[in-house]
Protein backbone atom coordinates (compact mmCIF):
# COMPACT_ATOMS: atom_id res chain seq x y z
CA UNK A 1 0.00 0.00 0.00
CA UNK A 2 1.30 3.51 -0.99
CA UNK A 3 1.94 6.03 1.73
CA UNK A 4 2.38 9.93 1.08
CA UNK A 5 4.16 11.80 3.54
CA UNK A 6 2.80 15.39 3.78
CA UNK A 7 4.73 18.14 5.86
CA UNK A 8 4.24 21.59 6.90
CA UNK A 9 6.59 23.79 9.44
CA UNK A 10 5.42 27.23 10.41
CA UNK A 11 6.10 29.75 12.86
CA UNK A 12 4.40 33.10 14.52
CA UNK A 13 6.16 35.54 16.40
CA UNK A 14 2.95 35.80 18.75
CA UNK A 15 3.11 38.98 21.28
CA UNK A 16 6.87 38.75 21.76
CA UNK A 17 8.88 41.79 20.36
CA UNK A 18 11.36 39.15 19.05
CA UNK A 19 10.94 35.81 17.07
CA UNK A 20 13.24 33.54 18.86
CA UNK A 21 11.44 29.85 17.83
CA UNK A 22 13.03 28.05 14.84
CA UNK A 23 11.65 25.23 12.56
CA UNK A 24 12.74 23.78 9.61
CA UNK A 25 12.21 20.13 7.33
CA UNK A 26 14.59 19.30 5.19
CA UNK A 27 15.55 15.73 3.35
CA UNK A 28 18.50 14.20 3.13
CA UNK A 29 20.91 14.41 0.37
CA UNK A 30 21.84 11.12 -0.43
CA UNK A 31 19.04 9.17 0.76
CA UNK A 32 15.28 9.33 -0.89
CA UNK A 33 12.57 9.63 1.40
CA UNK A 34 14.67 10.10 4.63
CA UNK A 35 13.74 13.43 6.07
CA UNK A 36 14.10 15.36 9.32
CA UNK A 37 12.24 17.89 11.30
CA UNK A 38 13.85 19.95 13.84
CA UNK A 39 12.13 22.69 16.18
CA UNK A 40 13.58 24.69 18.81
CA UNK A 41 12.66 27.66 21.77
CA UNK A 42 15.68 29.89 22.23
CA UNK A 43 16.01 31.81 25.17
CA UNK A 44 18.62 34.50 26.84
CA UNK A 45 17.96 37.84 26.38
CA UNK A 46 17.67 39.95 23.15
CA UNK A 47 18.88 37.87 20.28
CA UNK A 48 20.99 35.19 22.81
CA UNK A 49 17.57 32.97 22.23
CA UNK A 50 17.61 33.32 18.54
CA UNK A 51 21.29 32.43 17.96
CA UNK A 52 21.02 29.64 20.20
CA UNK A 53 17.95 27.86 18.34
CA UNK A 54 19.84 28.91 15.03
CA UNK A 55 22.46 26.46 16.71
CA UNK A 56 20.18 23.49 16.48
CA UNK A 57 19.05 23.90 13.00
CA UNK A 58 22.54 24.31 12.20
CA UNK A 59 24.26 21.10 13.87
CA UNK A 60 20.52 18.99 13.14
CA UNK A 61 21.20 19.58 9.14
CA UNK A 62 25.01 19.30 9.29
CA UNK A 63 24.93 16.01 11.38
CA UNK A 64 21.62 14.48 9.63
CA UNK A 65 24.02 15.21 5.94
CA UNK A 66 26.66 12.88 7.41
CA UNK A 67 24.02 10.39 8.40
CA UNK A 68 24.67 6.87 6.89
CA UNK A 69 22.83 3.59 8.10
CA UNK A 70 25.73 1.72 8.20
CA UNK A 71 27.98 3.93 10.42
CA UNK A 72 25.10 5.12 12.62
CA UNK A 73 21.61 4.65 14.31
CA UNK A 74 18.99 6.81 14.65
CA UNK A 75 19.42 7.08 18.14
CA UNK A 76 22.71 8.10 18.11
CA UNK A 77 22.46 10.56 15.39
CA UNK A 78 19.29 12.41 17.28
CA UNK A 79 21.47 12.54 20.58
CA UNK A 80 24.79 13.51 19.02
CA UNK A 81 22.67 16.50 17.24
CA UNK A 82 21.26 17.92 20.56
CA UNK A 83 24.79 17.22 22.31
CA UNK A 84 26.40 18.99 20.00
CA UNK A 85 24.01 21.66 20.07
CA UNK A 86 24.07 22.00 23.76
CA UNK A 87 28.18 22.34 23.33
CA UNK A 88 28.09 25.01 20.79
CA UNK A 89 25.42 27.23 22.68
CA UNK A 90 27.95 27.12 25.53
CA UNK A 91 30.81 27.88 23.51
CA UNK A 92 28.97 30.76 22.47
CA UNK A 93 29.17 32.56 26.29
CA UNK A 94 32.29 33.66 25.43
CA UNK A 95 31.85 35.49 22.22
CA UNK A 96 28.50 36.98 23.00
CA UNK A 97 27.35 38.89 26.15
CA UNK A 98 24.37 36.87 26.34
CA UNK A 99 23.45 33.87 27.98
CA UNK A 100 21.80 31.60 25.74
CA UNK A 101 19.67 28.08 26.22
CA UNK A 102 17.89 26.70 23.91
CA UNK A 103 14.84 23.73 23.80
CA UNK A 104 15.25 21.38 21.04
CA UNK A 105 12.76 18.17 18.80
CA UNK A 106 14.46 16.36 16.37
CA UNK A 107 12.40 14.15 14.65
CA UNK A 108 13.66 11.54 11.59
CA UNK A 109 11.59 9.50 9.66
CA UNK A 110 13.19 6.84 7.00
CA UNK A 111 11.05 4.10 4.94
CA UNK A 112 9.00 2.23 7.57
CA UNK A 113 10.48 4.08 11.03
CA UNK A 114 10.26 7.71 12.60
CA UNK A 115 12.76 7.96 15.11
CA UNK A 116 12.53 11.20 17.59
CA UNK A 117 14.30 12.82 20.57
CA UNK A 118 13.78 16.08 22.70
CA UNK A 119 15.36 18.04 25.66
CA UNK A 120 13.37 20.83 27.15
CA UNK A 121 9.33 21.74 27.11
CA UNK A 122 9.01 21.60 23.56
CA UNK A 123 6.65 18.62 22.80
CA UNK A 124 6.52 15.52 20.53
CA UNK A 125 3.46 13.83 19.74
CA UNK A 126 2.62 11.04 17.57
CA UNK A 127 -1.04 10.38 16.68
CA UNK A 128 -2.36 7.53 15.08
CA UNK A 129 -5.47 8.65 13.68
CA UNK A 130 -6.65 10.48 16.42
CA UNK A 131 -5.62 8.80 18.90
CA UNK A 132 -2.76 9.77 21.01
CA UNK A 133 0.18 7.21 21.21
CA UNK A 134 2.87 9.20 22.83
CA UNK A 135 4.04 12.46 24.30
CA UNK A 136 7.14 13.85 25.21
CA UNK A 137 7.77 13.99 28.85
CA UNK A 138 8.17 18.14 30.13
CA UNK A 139 11.57 18.32 31.28
CA UNK A 140 10.02 21.32 33.36
CA UNK A 141 9.58 21.30 37.51
CA UNK A 142 5.99 21.38 37.23
CA UNK A 143 5.94 18.36 34.84
CA UNK A 144 8.44 16.42 37.39
CA UNK A 145 5.91 17.60 40.60
CA UNK A 146 3.05 16.57 38.49
CA UNK A 147 4.46 13.09 37.56
CA UNK A 148 5.54 12.30 41.20
CA UNK A 149 1.65 13.08 42.30
CA UNK A 150 2.76 16.88 44.30
CA UNK A 151 0.55 18.60 41.49
CA UNK A 152 -2.50 17.79 39.62
CA UNK A 153 -3.07 18.09 36.05
CA UNK A 154 -5.07 21.56 37.26
CA UNK A 155 -2.92 23.00 39.67
CA UNK A 156 0.34 22.69 36.94
CA UNK A 157 -1.32 24.32 34.23
CA UNK A 158 -1.55 27.32 36.42
CA UNK A 159 1.75 27.03 38.73
CA UNK A 160 3.53 30.07 38.51
CA UNK A 161 7.08 28.20 38.10
CA UNK A 162 5.59 26.43 35.25
CA UNK A 163 8.53 27.69 32.60
CA UNK A 164 11.11 26.75 34.98
CA UNK A 165 13.23 24.25 33.26
CA UNK A 166 15.09 21.16 34.69
CA UNK A 167 17.38 20.53 31.33
CA UNK A 168 17.96 22.45 28.28
CA UNK A 169 20.58 23.20 25.58
CA UNK A 170 23.23 25.68 26.92
CA UNK A 171 22.90 24.96 30.81
CA UNK A 172 25.71 23.92 33.08
CA UNK A 173 24.38 20.25 33.36
CA UNK A 174 24.72 18.12 30.41
CA UNK A 175 21.09 18.10 28.14
CA UNK A 176 18.60 15.13 29.77
CA UNK A 177 18.08 13.68 26.00
CA UNK A 178 14.41 11.96 25.74
CA UNK A 179 14.41 9.33 23.11
CA UNK A 180 11.49 7.59 21.17
CA UNK A 181 10.52 5.87 18.04
CA UNK A 182 7.87 3.66 15.90
CA UNK A 183 7.89 0.95 13.12
CA UNK A 184 6.41 -0.29 11.17
CA UNK A 185 4.78 2.93 9.86
CA UNK A 186 0.96 3.24 8.55
CA UNK A 187 -1.23 5.30 7.02
CA UNK A 188 -2.85 7.62 9.28
CA UNK A 189 0.41 8.51 11.76
CA UNK A 190 0.75 11.72 12.55
CA UNK A 191 3.88 13.57 14.46
CA UNK A 192 3.87 16.82 15.58
CA UNK A 193 6.20 19.03 17.04
CA UNK A 194 5.33 22.19 18.87
CA UNK A 195 7.08 24.60 21.07
CA UNK A 196 5.14 25.77 24.56
CA UNK A 197 3.54 28.95 22.73
CA UNK A 198 1.45 26.21 20.92
CA UNK A 199 0.87 23.37 22.85
CA UNK A 200 -0.03 25.53 26.23
CA UNK A 201 -3.66 26.31 24.52
CA UNK A 202 -4.78 22.36 23.89
CA UNK A 203 -5.48 19.04 25.02
CA UNK A 204 -4.55 16.11 23.52
CA UNK A 205 -7.89 15.34 22.22
CA UNK A 206 -7.93 18.73 20.15
CA UNK A 207 -5.11 18.15 18.66
CA UNK A 208 -5.62 14.40 17.79
CA UNK A 209 -8.76 16.01 15.89
CA UNK A 210 -7.33 18.49 13.81
CA UNK A 211 -4.67 16.01 12.66
CA UNK A 212 -6.83 13.37 11.86
CA UNK A 213 -9.18 15.84 9.66
CA UNK A 214 -6.89 18.19 8.07
CA UNK A 215 -3.62 18.10 6.06
CA UNK A 216 -0.36 19.20 7.25
CA UNK A 217 -0.44 23.09 6.47
CA UNK A 218 -3.80 23.54 7.28
CA UNK A 219 -3.10 21.50 10.78
CA UNK A 220 -0.82 24.13 11.50
CA UNK A 221 -3.08 26.90 10.29
CA UNK A 222 -5.70 25.93 12.31
CA UNK A 223 -3.43 25.33 15.58
CA UNK A 224 -1.93 28.25 15.55
CA UNK A 225 -4.79 30.51 14.62
CA UNK A 226 -6.77 29.08 17.69
CA UNK A 227 -3.89 29.29 19.82
CA UNK A 228 -3.32 32.90 18.83
CA UNK A 229 -6.92 34.03 19.55
CA UNK A 230 -6.56 32.43 23.12
CA UNK A 231 -3.98 33.71 23.96
CA UNK A 232 -5.05 37.27 24.07
CA UNK A 233 -2.93 39.47 23.20
CA UNK A 234 -0.18 37.63 25.51
CA UNK A 235 1.11 34.90 23.30
CA UNK A 236 4.18 33.37 23.18
CA UNK A 237 6.35 32.70 20.20
CA UNK A 238 4.78 29.67 17.94
CA UNK A 239 6.41 27.20 16.04
CA UNK A 240 5.28 23.91 14.54
CA UNK A 241 6.01 21.25 12.36
CA UNK A 242 3.45 18.47 11.22
CA UNK A 243 4.58 15.41 9.25
CA UNK A 244 1.42 13.51 8.21
CA UNK A 245 1.83 9.67 6.41
CA UNK A 246 -1.77 9.41 4.32
CA UNK A 247 -2.83 6.22 2.34
CA UNK A 248 -2.65 7.20 -1.19
CA UNK A 249 -5.51 5.33 -2.28
CA UNK A 250 -8.04 6.68 1.01
CA UNK A 251 -9.72 10.25 0.70
CA UNK A 252 -7.74 12.55 1.69
CA UNK A 253 -8.92 14.92 4.84
CA UNK A 254 -9.88 18.83 3.66
CA UNK A 255 -7.18 20.73 2.71
CA UNK A 256 -8.70 24.15 3.81
CA UNK A 257 -9.15 25.06 7.10
CA UNK A 258 -12.43 25.74 8.90
CA UNK A 259 -13.84 28.96 7.95
CA UNK A 260 -13.92 30.74 11.28
CA UNK A 261 -9.97 30.55 11.37
CA UNK A 262 -8.68 34.39 9.91
CA UNK A 263 -5.10 33.08 9.85
CA UNK A 264 -2.03 35.24 10.72
CA UNK A 265 0.95 34.96 8.43
CA UNK A 266 2.66 31.97 9.10
CA UNK A 267 6.10 33.21 8.75
CA UNK A 268 5.92 36.22 11.26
Amino acid sequence: MAIKVETCAAKHQGDRVEQQDRVAIFGHPAQPGALMAVLADGMGGHTGGAMAAEQVLFKAKQNFEHFSHGSETPEHLITSIIQDSHTVIKLSRFTSEQDPHSTAVVFMLQKQRADWGHCGDSRFYHFRGDQLVYRSPDHSLVAELERKGRLTKAEAEVHPHRNVLLSCLGDEREPRVSLGGVSPLVGGDSFLMCSDGVWAYFDDDELGSVLATQNARAACQTLISRARERARGQGDNLSIAVIRLVDENTDAPRTEPPPDAGFPSLNQ
